[in-house]
Protein backbone atom coordinates (compact mmCIF):
# COMPACT_ATOMS: atom_id res chain seq x y z
CA UNK A 1 0.00 0.00 0.00
CA UNK A 2 1.16 3.54 -0.76
CA UNK A 3 0.32 6.85 0.84
CA UNK A 4 0.12 9.57 -1.83
CA UNK A 5 -1.00 13.08 -1.01
CA UNK A 6 -3.09 15.47 -3.11
CA UNK A 7 0.11 16.91 -4.62
CA UNK A 8 1.23 13.50 -5.89
CA UNK A 9 3.99 13.08 -3.29
CA UNK A 10 4.53 9.64 -1.82
CA UNK A 11 4.54 9.85 1.98
CA UNK A 12 6.59 7.00 3.43
CA UNK A 13 8.46 8.56 6.35
CA UNK A 14 7.29 9.26 9.91
CA UNK A 15 9.27 11.24 12.49
CA UNK A 16 8.24 10.28 16.02
CA UNK A 17 8.96 12.51 19.00
CA UNK A 18 8.99 10.36 22.14
CA UNK A 19 9.64 13.20 24.60
CA UNK A 20 9.73 16.98 24.75
CA UNK A 21 12.46 16.87 27.40
CA UNK A 22 16.08 17.64 26.51
CA UNK A 23 19.34 17.67 28.46
CA UNK A 24 20.61 20.66 26.47
CA UNK A 25 19.16 24.14 26.00
CA UNK A 26 20.17 25.10 22.46
CA UNK A 27 19.47 28.72 21.62
CA UNK A 28 17.69 27.99 18.31
CA UNK A 29 15.52 25.19 19.68
CA UNK A 30 14.61 25.63 23.34
CA UNK A 31 11.87 28.03 24.49
CA UNK A 32 12.74 31.55 25.56
CA UNK A 33 11.33 31.36 29.07
CA UNK A 34 12.09 28.00 30.62
CA UNK A 35 10.82 24.59 29.66
CA UNK A 36 7.16 23.93 28.94
CA UNK A 37 6.99 20.24 29.72
CA UNK A 38 4.08 18.10 28.66
CA UNK A 39 2.15 16.38 31.41
CA UNK A 40 3.20 12.75 31.87
CA UNK A 41 -0.27 11.47 31.07
CA UNK A 42 -0.33 13.37 27.79
CA UNK A 43 2.76 11.66 26.39
CA UNK A 44 2.21 8.51 24.37
CA UNK A 45 3.29 5.31 26.08
CA UNK A 46 5.61 2.92 24.27
CA UNK A 47 2.71 0.53 23.76
CA UNK A 48 0.71 3.33 22.14
CA UNK A 49 3.64 4.30 19.92
CA UNK A 50 3.93 0.66 18.88
CA UNK A 51 0.26 0.60 17.83
CA UNK A 52 0.62 3.85 15.92
CA UNK A 53 3.68 2.57 14.07
CA UNK A 54 1.94 -0.68 13.17
CA UNK A 55 -0.98 1.31 11.75
CA UNK A 56 1.37 3.67 9.93
CA UNK A 57 3.34 0.86 8.33
CA UNK A 58 0.18 -0.97 7.27
CA UNK A 59 -0.89 2.30 5.61
CA UNK A 60 2.32 2.84 3.64
CA UNK A 61 4.98 4.23 5.99
CA UNK A 62 8.26 2.34 5.59
CA UNK A 63 10.79 4.52 7.47
CA UNK A 64 10.66 6.03 10.93
CA UNK A 65 12.99 8.30 12.88
CA UNK A 66 12.90 8.60 16.65
CA UNK A 67 13.35 12.19 17.86
CA UNK A 68 12.63 14.36 20.88
CA UNK A 69 13.38 16.71 22.57
CA UNK A 70 16.29 14.41 23.20
CA UNK A 71 15.04 10.84 22.72
CA UNK A 72 17.89 9.17 24.59
CA UNK A 73 16.79 10.73 27.88
CA UNK A 74 13.55 8.74 27.92
CA UNK A 75 13.91 5.62 30.00
CA UNK A 76 14.08 2.29 28.15
CA UNK A 77 13.99 3.90 24.69
CA UNK A 78 16.33 1.14 23.46
CA UNK A 79 13.59 -1.37 24.24
CA UNK A 80 11.16 0.72 22.19
CA UNK A 81 13.53 0.68 19.23
CA UNK A 82 13.94 -3.08 19.54
CA UNK A 83 10.19 -3.62 19.45
CA UNK A 84 9.66 -1.19 16.58
CA UNK A 85 12.38 -2.86 14.52
CA UNK A 86 10.28 -6.02 14.62
CA UNK A 87 7.27 -4.40 12.99
CA UNK A 88 6.66 -6.26 9.78
CA UNK A 89 7.10 -4.03 6.74
CA UNK A 90 9.19 -1.38 8.50
CA UNK A 91 12.33 -1.03 6.43
CA UNK A 92 14.35 1.49 8.40
CA UNK A 93 14.57 2.94 11.90
CA UNK A 94 16.94 5.76 12.82
CA UNK A 95 17.47 8.22 15.66
CA UNK A 96 18.24 11.92 15.89
CA UNK A 97 20.15 12.87 19.04
CA UNK A 98 22.30 15.60 20.53
CA UNK A 99 24.88 12.90 21.24
CA UNK A 100 25.31 13.53 24.96
CA UNK A 101 24.25 9.97 25.91
CA UNK A 102 25.25 8.28 22.66
CA UNK A 103 28.54 6.86 23.93
CA UNK A 104 26.65 4.66 26.40
CA UNK A 105 23.74 3.79 24.12
CA UNK A 106 25.20 3.47 20.61
CA UNK A 107 25.98 -0.23 21.06
CA UNK A 108 22.60 -1.18 22.55
CA UNK A 109 20.81 0.89 19.90
CA UNK A 110 22.70 -0.83 17.08
CA UNK A 111 21.84 -4.23 18.52
CA UNK A 112 18.21 -3.12 18.80
CA UNK A 113 18.04 -2.42 15.06
CA UNK A 114 19.04 1.25 14.80
CA UNK A 115 21.68 1.37 12.06
CA UNK A 116 21.71 5.11 11.37
CA UNK A 117 22.01 8.14 13.60
CA UNK A 118 21.92 11.93 13.19
CA UNK A 119 23.89 13.96 15.71
CA UNK A 120 23.60 17.71 16.26
CA UNK A 121 27.03 19.37 16.36
CA UNK A 122 27.34 23.11 15.81
CA UNK A 123 30.94 23.68 16.90
CA UNK A 124 34.26 22.06 17.78
CA UNK A 125 35.00 24.72 20.42
CA UNK A 126 34.08 23.83 24.04
CA UNK A 127 33.31 27.37 25.17
CA UNK A 128 31.25 28.03 22.07
CA UNK A 129 29.41 24.74 22.56
CA UNK A 130 28.50 25.84 26.07
CA UNK A 131 27.23 29.16 24.72
CA UNK A 132 25.08 27.50 22.06
CA UNK A 133 23.84 24.50 24.02
CA UNK A 134 23.85 25.84 27.55
CA UNK A 135 26.06 23.05 28.91
CA UNK A 136 29.76 22.15 28.76
CA UNK A 137 29.28 18.71 27.21
CA UNK A 138 31.17 18.79 23.90
CA UNK A 139 33.58 15.95 24.88
CA UNK A 140 30.63 13.66 25.53
CA UNK A 141 29.10 14.46 22.15
CA UNK A 142 32.37 13.78 20.32
CA UNK A 143 32.79 10.53 22.25
CA UNK A 144 29.27 9.53 21.25
CA UNK A 145 29.95 10.12 17.56
CA UNK A 146 33.14 8.07 17.81
CA UNK A 147 31.30 5.22 19.54
CA UNK A 148 28.54 5.20 16.92
CA UNK A 149 31.20 4.78 14.24
CA UNK A 150 32.92 2.01 16.20
CA UNK A 151 29.75 -0.07 16.58
CA UNK A 152 29.03 0.16 12.85
CA UNK A 153 26.35 2.80 12.48
CA UNK A 154 26.30 4.19 8.94
CA UNK A 155 25.82 6.76 7.75
CA UNK A 156 26.49 9.00 10.72
CA UNK A 157 25.00 12.37 9.89
CA UNK A 158 26.28 15.51 11.58
CA UNK A 159 23.69 18.31 11.62
CA UNK A 160 25.13 21.82 11.92
CA UNK A 161 22.91 24.89 12.18
CA UNK A 162 24.93 27.77 10.75
CA UNK A 163 24.46 31.07 12.61
CA UNK A 164 26.02 34.41 11.77
CA UNK A 165 28.29 35.71 14.48
CA UNK A 166 28.06 32.40 16.31
CA UNK A 167 29.68 29.57 14.34
CA UNK A 168 29.82 30.43 10.63
CA UNK A 169 33.61 30.65 10.90
CA UNK A 170 33.72 26.88 11.55
CA UNK A 171 31.96 25.80 8.37
CA UNK A 172 35.23 24.94 6.64
CA UNK A 173 36.54 22.96 9.62
CA UNK A 174 33.34 20.95 9.79
CA UNK A 175 33.43 20.34 6.03
CA UNK A 176 37.02 19.10 6.34
CA UNK A 177 35.74 16.40 8.69
CA UNK A 178 34.44 14.55 5.62
CA UNK A 179 37.97 14.31 4.23
CA UNK A 180 38.99 11.89 6.98
CA UNK A 181 35.70 10.44 8.21
CA UNK A 182 32.81 8.76 6.33
CA UNK A 183 30.31 11.14 7.90
CA UNK A 184 27.57 13.17 6.24
CA UNK A 185 28.09 16.74 7.45
CA UNK A 186 24.94 18.73 6.72
CA UNK A 187 24.80 22.50 7.02
CA UNK A 188 21.35 23.83 7.89
CA UNK A 189 19.97 27.33 7.55
CA UNK A 190 18.71 28.62 10.88
CA UNK A 191 14.93 28.41 10.86
CA UNK A 192 12.39 30.70 12.53
CA UNK A 193 10.98 28.97 15.59
CA UNK A 194 8.53 30.11 18.23
CA UNK A 195 10.17 31.51 21.36
CA UNK A 196 13.77 30.78 20.41
CA UNK A 197 16.24 31.97 23.00
CA UNK A 198 17.58 34.83 20.91
CA UNK A 199 14.17 36.05 19.80
CA UNK A 200 13.55 36.71 16.10
CA UNK A 201 16.64 35.15 14.46
CA UNK A 202 16.96 37.37 11.39
CA UNK A 203 20.44 38.48 12.46
CA UNK A 204 21.56 34.85 12.74
CA UNK A 205 20.54 33.86 9.24
CA UNK A 206 23.23 32.72 6.79
CA UNK A 207 21.92 31.85 3.31
CA UNK A 208 22.95 28.52 1.85
CA UNK A 209 24.70 30.16 -1.12
CA UNK A 210 27.05 31.83 1.33
CA UNK A 211 27.62 28.55 3.17
CA UNK A 212 28.51 26.82 -0.11
CA UNK A 213 31.07 29.52 -0.86
CA UNK A 214 32.66 28.86 2.53
CA UNK A 215 32.90 25.14 1.77
CA UNK A 216 34.50 25.83 -1.59
CA UNK A 217 37.28 27.71 0.21
CA UNK A 218 38.48 24.50 1.81
CA UNK A 219 41.15 24.60 -0.90
CA UNK A 220 39.66 22.24 -3.43
CA UNK A 221 38.81 23.19 -6.98
CA UNK A 222 35.37 21.71 -7.32
CA UNK A 223 32.48 20.08 -5.58
CA UNK A 224 31.15 16.94 -7.19
CA UNK A 225 27.45 16.14 -7.08
CA UNK A 226 26.38 12.95 -5.36
CA UNK A 227 23.78 10.96 -7.26
CA UNK A 228 22.08 9.30 -4.26
CA UNK A 229 20.67 12.48 -2.76
CA UNK A 230 17.37 11.91 -0.94
CA UNK A 231 15.28 13.97 1.46
CA UNK A 232 15.63 17.71 2.05
CA UNK A 233 19.43 17.79 1.86
CA UNK A 234 21.26 18.51 -1.37
CA UNK A 235 24.41 16.43 -1.18
CA UNK A 236 27.85 16.76 -2.68
CA UNK A 237 31.29 15.36 -2.03
CA UNK A 238 34.64 17.04 -1.80
CA UNK A 239 37.15 15.31 -4.12
CA UNK A 240 38.89 12.50 -2.29
CA UNK A 241 36.59 12.73 0.71
CA UNK A 242 35.45 9.69 2.68
CA UNK A 243 32.23 11.45 3.63
CA UNK A 244 29.61 13.72 2.15
CA UNK A 245 28.67 17.36 2.58
CA UNK A 246 25.01 18.32 2.52
CA UNK A 247 23.00 21.53 2.59
CA UNK A 248 19.50 21.92 4.01
CA UNK A 249 17.96 25.27 3.14
CA UNK A 250 14.26 25.56 4.02
CA UNK A 251 14.27 29.28 3.25
CA UNK A 252 16.61 29.58 0.25
CA UNK A 253 15.54 26.33 -1.40
CA UNK A 254 11.95 25.27 -0.85
CA UNK A 255 12.19 21.48 -0.83
CA UNK A 256 8.48 21.03 -0.21
CA UNK A 257 7.84 19.44 -3.60
CA UNK A 258 9.86 16.40 -2.48
CA UNK A 259 8.59 16.24 1.12
CA UNK A 260 7.79 12.65 2.05
CA UNK A 261 7.06 12.91 5.77
CA UNK A 262 4.63 13.32 8.59
CA UNK A 263 5.52 14.11 12.21
CA UNK A 264 4.08 12.60 15.37
CA UNK A 265 4.45 14.77 18.47
CA UNK A 266 5.13 13.27 21.88
CA UNK A 267 1.54 13.98 22.89
CA UNK A 268 0.07 12.13 19.94
CA UNK A 269 -0.63 14.78 17.30
CA UNK A 270 0.14 14.22 13.63
CA UNK A 271 1.70 17.28 12.03
CA UNK A 272 1.49 17.58 8.27
CA UNK A 273 4.25 20.20 7.98
CA UNK A 274 7.04 21.43 10.25
CA UNK A 275 5.98 25.05 9.68
CA UNK A 276 2.25 24.61 10.08
CA UNK A 277 0.14 24.58 13.22
CA UNK A 278 -2.22 22.05 11.66
CA UNK A 279 -2.35 18.89 13.75
CA UNK A 280 -4.54 15.81 13.63
CA UNK A 281 -5.26 14.10 16.93
CA UNK A 282 -4.40 10.42 17.01
CA UNK A 283 -4.01 10.05 20.76
CA UNK A 284 -7.71 10.48 21.44
CA UNK A 285 -8.91 7.75 19.06
CA UNK A 286 -6.01 5.54 20.16
CA UNK A 287 -7.04 5.74 23.81
CA UNK A 288 -10.66 5.22 22.90
CA UNK A 289 -9.75 1.83 21.42
CA UNK A 290 -9.49 2.62 17.70
CA UNK A 291 -8.54 -0.35 15.55
CA UNK A 292 -5.44 -0.48 13.38
CA UNK A 293 -7.62 0.21 10.35
CA UNK A 294 -9.19 3.25 12.03
CA UNK A 295 -5.77 4.57 13.01
CA UNK A 296 -4.65 3.99 9.44
CA UNK A 297 -7.55 6.10 8.23
CA UNK A 298 -6.23 8.96 10.39
CA UNK A 299 -2.90 8.70 8.59
CA UNK A 300 -4.68 8.82 5.26
CA UNK A 301 -6.61 11.90 6.37
CA UNK A 302 -3.37 13.60 7.48
CA UNK A 303 -1.76 12.86 4.14
CA UNK A 304 -4.75 14.31 2.28
CA UNK A 305 -4.48 17.49 4.38
CA UNK A 306 -0.76 17.91 3.79
CA UNK A 307 -0.12 21.37 2.28
CA UNK A 308 1.78 21.95 -0.94
CA UNK A 309 4.49 23.81 0.97
CA UNK A 310 5.33 26.33 3.65
CA UNK A 311 5.14 30.08 3.08
CA UNK A 312 8.46 31.12 4.63
CA UNK A 313 10.65 33.41 2.55
CA UNK A 314 14.37 34.10 2.75
CA UNK A 315 13.68 37.82 2.57
CA UNK A 316 11.41 37.65 5.59
CA UNK A 317 13.13 35.60 8.28
CA UNK A 318 10.74 35.80 11.19
CA UNK A 319 8.62 33.70 13.47
CA UNK A 320 5.35 32.75 11.75
CA UNK A 321 2.29 33.64 13.80
CA UNK A 322 0.89 30.16 13.39
CA UNK A 323 3.98 28.28 14.58
CA UNK A 324 2.39 27.14 17.81
CA UNK A 325 5.14 24.96 19.27
CA UNK A 326 8.85 25.39 19.83
CA UNK A 327 11.19 23.19 17.78
CA UNK A 328 11.98 21.32 20.97
CA UNK A 329 8.33 20.30 21.25
CA UNK A 330 7.90 19.36 17.58
CA UNK A 331 10.91 17.09 17.17
CA UNK A 332 12.44 18.85 14.14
Amino acid sequence: MKLVDSHNRRIDYLRISITDHCNLNCLYCAPLRGRTRLAHEDILTYEEIQKVVEAAVSSGISKIRITGGEPLVRKDMVDLCRELSRVRGLQDISVTTNGVMLSELAGPLFEAGVKRVNVSLDTFQPERFKKIAGHDLLPRVLAGIKKAEEVGMHPIKINTVVMRGVNEDEVRDLARLTLRKPYHVRFIEVMPTKGCALGVPASLFVAVDEIIKMVKRVGLLSIEKVAHSFGPARLCSLPGALGIVGFIAPLSWHFCDSCNRLRLTADGQLRTCLFSEQEIDIRGPLREGASREELGDIFKMAVNLKPAGHQLKKSDVRIPKNLGRTMQAIGG
